[in-house]
């Protein structure tokens, strides 16, 4: 659906009133379109007198995925992204280093730019002082976040003990365009104990030889993420009721895939699923649980039956299918599953009791499921999305829309596009290291949740 007020905001007269009424000024946002991951230079840091670890891993993470990277400031030159190791600061006075590095370059950095901060997990520091300081780059990145604007991000990445040189992938990813939409978000690698990342040959196609299946497949998110996982290099299978079966088999049919037919909810779709899988794959490595419904009304006129559909589509029914596909030994190793929440079920809604209560169920699926299954080399997290420019929104009354689409730091809603890309960077055998996140995919919500 086009943002009309976007477009007005960057013609002559809606300029000058943006200005002037101190209205919201929505950026386009530069998404990827091939090529480079990072069109551009990126300027690193670190805290200390000298390079810790995570910074020379942060060198050899840039270099690997092509991306140009200089630890010089030159005055006047723009940066596509700034990089700064902050895994060394071990006391509040040492905070002062972000500033230090920051305030000379931000004038520097490049519309649609990327920030990253990176990070020691709280939890593992070895004193509270330590503890403190990291704790504390979640404030700074998520103000920042709010405050570079241009259509420019800020994430923060905790990297546990060990898992440093598994940092590529997902720098990679917050420093491209594929993350135009992620901002404010903390990432965290290495939780669940998995601490290596599987080699990626290709930058440009790295699920290659992967087989992915995407649910709730034929249309809006669900095509998106069949299509970019595609451009990815995995074979993709679609899965979609039977009223959508013509749209899934054309889609299946151009990318090269295959479809099942079939509604998740039905007793039999764990077995219709897993026996589709082993006859034409032997085995699966990326599962996205993106079918999801609304029924929407407040608590004192819910029906039972809308309650239950609601839950039982996106959560109750990929958890079996979930639990059966892994029983049977059918993920593979260094496989992932990946799990759609949204917003709601961080911040809540009002007249989606039901739909937050299964979003925030999907939350909690997952994080445990990833701690269950990290042993057998399997990731699972979470993709919470904010306002999305989907079909979806054209039934929202207009006040409503409106503010759903400006109260973001890009001031504007995402596009199925923006999930898309974090579904293959969380795919990636590069992302292993990733397992138990719950990533924002929202623009940076300006109140409620980030």
């Amino acid at each position: 659906m086009s943002d009309r007020y976007q477009d007005l905001a960057h013609n002559p007269v809606g300029k000058f009133l943006v200005k002037n009424l101190g209205l919201p000024n929505p950026p386009y946002l530069d998404r990827y379109a091939g090529g480079a991951l990072v069109k551009g230079s990126v300027l690193t840091g670190s805290a200390g007198a000298k390079p810790g670890p995570v910074a020379k891993e942060v060198t050899a993470a840039l270099k690997a995925y092509g991306i140009d990277a200089t630890g010089v400031r030159a005055d006047g030159k723009k940066y596509k992204g700034l990089v700064f190791d902050a895994s060394g600061i071990d006391s509040a006075a040492g905070l002062v280093a972000l500033q230090e590095f920051f305030t000379p370059v931000l004038r520097q950095l490049a519309s649609s730019g990327r920030v990253v901060v990176i990070g020691a997990l709280p939890e593992e520091a070895a004193t509270e002082s330590a503890a403190i300081a990291q704790r504390a780059l979640e404030g700074f990145t998520r103000s920042l976040g709010k405050e570079v604007g241009g259509g420019s991000t800020a994430n923060l990445v905790y990297v546990a003990a060990g898992a440093e040189k598994t940092l590529g992938s997902t720098l990679g990813f917050l420093l491209s365009p594929k993350s135009a939409y992620v901002s404010g978000q903390v990432v965290r690698l290495g939780t669940t104990g998995i601490t290596k990342a599987g080699p990626v040959k290709d930058v440009t196609k790295p699920l290659a030889g992967k087989v992915a299946l995407v649910t709730g497949a034929s249309r809006g998110l669900g095509e998106a993420d069949m299509r970019t996982l595609a451009r990815d290099g995995a074979t993709v299978i679609g899965l979609d009721v039977p009223p959508l079966a013509d749209d899934l088999k054309a889609l299946a049919e151009e990318l090269g895939g295959g479809y099942i037919v079939g509604d998740i909810t039905s007793p039999d779709a764990p077995a219709l699923i897993a026996e589709y899988i082993k006859a034409n794959h032997g085995g699966v490595d990326v599962i996205v649980h993106n079918a999801g419904i609304t029924r929407d009304k407040r608590l004192r006129n819910m029906k039972p039956e809308n309650w239950q559909l609601v839950v039982e589509i996106s959560v109750g029914a990929p958890q079996r299918i979930t639990d059966h596909l892994i029983e049977e030994g059918l993920v593979n190793r260094g496989g992932t599953v990946i799990g759609i929440a949204s917003i709601a079920g961080i911040a809540g809604n009002n007249g989606q009791t039901n739909y937050a209560s299964a979003k925030a169920g999907v939350i909690g699926w997952i994080q445990s499921l990833a701690k269950r299954v990290a042993d057998q080399g399997i990731t699972a997290n979470v993709i919470a999305p904010g306002f999305m420019e989907t079909e979806m929104v054209k039934t929202i009354p207009l006040g409503i829309r409106e503010a759903g689409r400006r109260m973001n730091s890009m001031s504007q809603g995402g596009l199925p596009v923006d999930v898309a890309e974090a579904i293959a960077w969380l795919s990636s055998p590069g992302s292993a290291s990733v397992s138990g996140n719950v990533v924002g995919v929202n623009g940076q919500m300006l109140l409620g949740a980030s």
